[in-house]
């Protein structure tokens, strides 16, 4: 107890002993007013401020069930045995993964809570789970059928006619992994209209403040302290809807029909917990994202989701096998996520994957210590897409990937945290109304070039098509980012640091280099510090985290 008081009387000593030396948007209060910055802490396992469980519970080896590493042989069978064990436990359950090299042939598919797939570590001495083959060859499920009609529907081709390129995007550009996670029989993804069908009703918003916790309700009888539920705002009034606003701000930005369209489709869903109930006020467990009011309303909606799911200390491994290229990847993705609300993936090291996480429809999840390696261009490292209050801590990329850091359509509160791309490093804020995203202290291995005269790195580089413009939304945010450019560049230069055409609200703050630098984004944001580190507050995320301690 007495470490513990000690550790929070130093933190709160270092708060206040360097609140001289803050930025303004963080320490001048007409500058915060004018820039608000939402909340970042909350992302992560229990909000934040939640430990990831470590009692393992009933221990399930799948070498009880067959499994012989290293034999040169397949473990499939025998894998999914010992997953069917695992899944007719009652209660928390390990799935544990022997040293050395399982190999597997199908998807590994959870889709239950309270489950932990577990290894000796991913270094040399640990367990490593090989999957030869790709998804197109292995993936029976109907889970991305939507996507595939989605793909032809919208002509989704990738073209490059000096390659001789004219072929249909891969669905696993975007979704699937050899381990699925996910509740049974739902819809990982929405892609085509016709099968929105809007979540259950709860009860319906009546008031609330955006980055405040409480709400009016307008009846909390379905409603009870622990329920995970959905906060949602729909585009009620086409493109003069006021959530939209709220989204984008006063922007001449134009915007993309996709948010208006759906009309039983979210444009923002926020996931969350009821940590409260007094009268007709629910306290939640993480700040609203938007207002809510007659001109705005918001449903809070069930929200059918597995819990306490964890992926740790194991080794991905995947083989030498050509790339297709961009959009035409074959499906060596290592895991999909989705419908998982306090959940983790740590500890992994994942080799020559075409992706290496992806997320989709998830909430409070922790991932961190992730590695991805190898010389096979990817197309994400780590993705987070359409999932809110998702932290990813300490990730090194250290393959060739064409997004290697992406918040996608409809993120929210994502927090990339002390992240290092070590090639080819790009931001990716990718169109949908994604907003309200972090990239905090990361390190990025640039190589800038000479145009008209100049020294110049373009390091956002947002995807999406344009009815999902513009890049992002509000308050997306760059933080005590790191630059790291070659000696090929000129000790003395100036390099610009650009963008293409992103969105409205974007903070970019103590973006540093080892050369002097300048930034053109546009459209423009709010920046500060530019060429000097933040030393003060060199992690907002840890800032704002020691302040709710």
């Amino acid at each position: 107890m007495t470490r513990l008081w000690l550790a929070l009387a130093l933190s709160t000593t270092a708060l206040t002993a360097s609140a001289a030396d803050l930025p303004k948007i963080l320490s001048d209060k007409a500058v915060r007013a004018a820039n608000p910055l939402p909340d970042f802490s909350y992302a992560g396992y229990g909000f934040g401020l939640g430990a990831i469980p470590t009692d393992t519970g009933t221990i399930v080896n799948v070498t009880d069930y067959g499994v012989i590493p290293d034999d040169g042989l397949d473990d499939t069978k025998a894998t999914l045995k010992a997953l069917d064990a695992a899944n007719a436990v009652t209660g928390k359950v390990t799935l544990r993964f022997p040293k050395g090299r399982t190999q597997i042939t199908e998807v590994l598919r959870i889709t239950r809570s309270d489950i932990v797939l577990d290894g000796a570590g991913d270094g040399p001495d640990g367990s490593e789970i090989y999957f030869p083959r790709p998804l197109k060859l292995i993936d029976n499920s109907h889970d991305f059928d939507e996507l595939r009609q989605y793909l032809v529907k919208e002509k989704k081709y990738e073209v490059q006619p000096e390659h001789n390129i004219n072929y249909l995007f891969s669905e696993y550009s975007w979704g699937g992994g050899m381990i699925f996670v996910g509740p049974d029989r739902t819809r990982p993804a929405s892609y085509n209209p016709a099968f929105d069908k809007r979540d259950p009703t709860l009860a319906k918003g009546v008031a609330g403040k955006q980055f405040d916790r409480t709400l009016t309700v307008d009846d909390t009888s379905r409603l009870k302290v622990g329920d995970v539920l959905r906060v949602q705002w729909f585009a009620t009034a086409g493109k003069d809807s006021a959530i939209l606003k709220s989204l984008y701000g006063d922007t001449d930005l134009p915007i993309g029909s996709h948010h208006w369209t759906s009309p039983d489709r979210a444009v923002v869903a926020q996931s969350t917990k009821i940590v409260a109930i007094k009268g007709k006020r629910v306290t939640l467990g993480d700040p609203l994202l938007h207002d809510v009011r007659a001109d705005q309303p918001a449903i809070l909606s069930e929200w059918q989701h597995l819990t306490n799911v964890g992926i740790q200390n194991l080794r991905l491994q995947f083989p030498e096998s050509p790339s297709f290229g961009h959009h035409l990847e074959q499906g060596y993705n290592g895991i999909y996520m989705t419908g998982v609300f306090d959940g983790w993936i740590r500890n992994l090291t994942i080799d020559k994957s075409d992706s290496g996480i992806l997320t989709d429809n998830a909430a409070n999840l922790t991932i961190e210590d992730i590695v991805t390696s190898g010389e096979r261009r990817a197309h994400y490292s780590v993705h987070v897409g359409a999932a809110h209050n998702v932290l990813v801590k300490d990730l090194v990329v250290d393959n060739p990937v064409i997004h290697p850091l992406s918040v996608n359509t409809r993120s929210t509160r994502a927090v990339f945290l002390r992240a290092q791309v070590k090639r080819d490093a790009v931001i990716d804020q990718h169109s949908g109304s994604n907003h309200q995203n972090l990239f905090d202290q990361i390190s990025m291995w640039i190589d800038p070039v000479q145009k008209k005269g100049e020294w110049q790195y373009r390091l956002w580089v947002g995807g999406g098509a344009s009815y999902w413009k513009p890049g992002h939304g509000l308050y997306n945010t760059v933080w005590n980012a790191k630059l790291v450019m070659p000696d090929s560049v000129p000790a003395d230069a100036t390099v610009t640091i650009t963008s293409g055409l992103e969105g409205p609200g974007e903070r970019v703050v103590g973006l540093h280099a080892n050369r002097p630098i300048q930034v053109r984004y546009n459209p423009t944001p709010y920046i500060e510090g530019t060429g000097d580190p933040v030393a003060a507050a060199p992690s907002l995320y840890d800032y704002q985290l020691a302040k709710r301690r």
